[in-house]
């Protein structure tokens, strides 16, 4: 059976901005093709697409990752029986036990334990679990043991997966059967030219020392931020088959799949955010539907583009893509299945117009989750 994979192509321009920092605070940066380019980690931009989700997807769909689960499974005991609220800690320490997740006290001896990694739940699963940790407190009694079988709490933990663990993947390190492989694979977003970053030299003025006359009008902080503008170039792909195994539903493997493509497509991550204003919008995209293996298209842009690009880099960019999407096409007689393209203006847009259909965003979310529930069925 042919699989179903969506590729997602962005070119996006970001003005000066530090949206990605590393150790030092400076914009992350890769080199590529010889050149530096900007980069923006896979990670930055997967915390942005999940952050978009509360936005598309009802909560039930959605899932919790903390290191601070026995406080998470306590809570969701009280909610449903508020009569156990002396007990929900102890519960949901044993409930956790019971699945072989360690936990262990933090350094605030105040603070409930915690588990020695960030765990990613679902919210359904917390309240599964929440509920055999009750049935455990009922069959006990006040004063019984408690009698929560391993494999009732594996089993719990491992069904009704949310949409961000089933694209986004789940390693729990103590319980390795639990480990959910990710449906989604996201690329570090580079700049298809060369940088360099900047130096931004600020002051900030003490208001109530400028009040006083006998003082000086000196500034009350002095500092830098470093920074880059770039043009990038971002990639995803989805496997659709596997995200239908990870939830086992075809609706909601479809919802899923187009809240990713939107939620990629539109999040940006936001450091220093308030200190630029960076948000943008992508100047192009391009979605491609296969049935063979993904397919990045970053070489067209192993060869930096220069400065004095024809047309600006942003047409460039696109003319790029489109011509190096078409020779590997035609290379490894590699047949999409569909493709859209849509974009900010008609000179960004034409050049992937020859390659894909033009449309704009709505027709395309809506577009790719029909094909995506019609090619489900085929496999059903």
């Amino acid at each position: 059976m042919p699989r179903t994979i969506l590729d997602i192509h962005v070119i996006q321009t970001v003005p000066p901005s530090n949206i990605n920092r590393d150790d030092t605070g400076s914009p992350k940066t890769a080199m590529y093709g010889g050149r530096r380019r900007a980069r923006v980690s896979s990670q930055s931009w997967k915390r942005a697409t999940r952050d978009a989700f509360d936005h598309l997807l009802d909560t039930d769909e959605l899932g919790v990752r903390t290191k601070r689960v026995v406080e998470l499974l306590s809570e969701a005991i009280t909610d449903q029986v508020p009569e156990l609220v002396d007990r929900s800690v102890k519960l949901a320490e044993a409930v956790l036990t019971a699945a072989g997740i360690k936990i262990s006290q933090p350094r605030k001896k105040e603070a409930l334990q915690e588990s020695g990694y960030l765990l990613f739940l679902s919210n359904r699963q917390i309240a599964s679990l929440a509920e055999l940790a009750i049935e455990a407190a009922v069959a006990a009694g006040e004063d019984g043991k408690l009698d929560i079988a391993k494999a009732d709490v594996r089993a719990r933990a491992d069904e009704a997966h949310s949409v961000d663990v089933s694209l986004f993947g789940r390693m729990v390190a103590d319980a390795t059967d639990l480990n959910v492989d990710a449906a989604a694979q996201v690329a570090h977003a580079l700049s298809v030219h060369a940088v360099s970053n900047e130096y931004d030299y600020f002051t900030a003025v003490d208001d109530h020392k400028k009040r006083d006359d006998e003082e000086d009008a000196g500034a009350g902080m002095i500092g830098t931020v470093e920074f880059n503008s770039s043009t990038l170039y971002r990639y995803a792909t989805l496997d659709v088959d596997r995200l239908r195994d990870n939830l086992g539903d075809d609706e909601a493997t479809r919802r899923a799949a187009e809240a990713f493509v939107r939620a990629f497509v539109t999040s940006m991550p936001t450091g220093k955010q308030n200190t630029f204003a960076n948000r943008t919008l992508p100047d192009v995209v391009l979605v491609v539907a296969r049935e063979s293996q993904s397919i990045n298209l970053v070489g067209a842009f192993e060869e930096a583009i220069p400065d004095d690009a024809e047309g600006g880099r942003i047409v460039q960019a696109a003319t790029r893509l489109a011509a190096h999407a078409r020779e590997l096409h035609e290379g490894f007689d590699e047949t999409p299945v569909a493709a859209w393209v849509f974009g900010a203006g008609d000179r960004k847009v034409a050049p992937l117009a020859e390659i894909a259909e033009r449309t704009t965003l709505g027709p395309t979310v809506e577009a790719l989750g029909q094909l995506v529930s019609a090619r489900l069925a085929e496999r059903a």
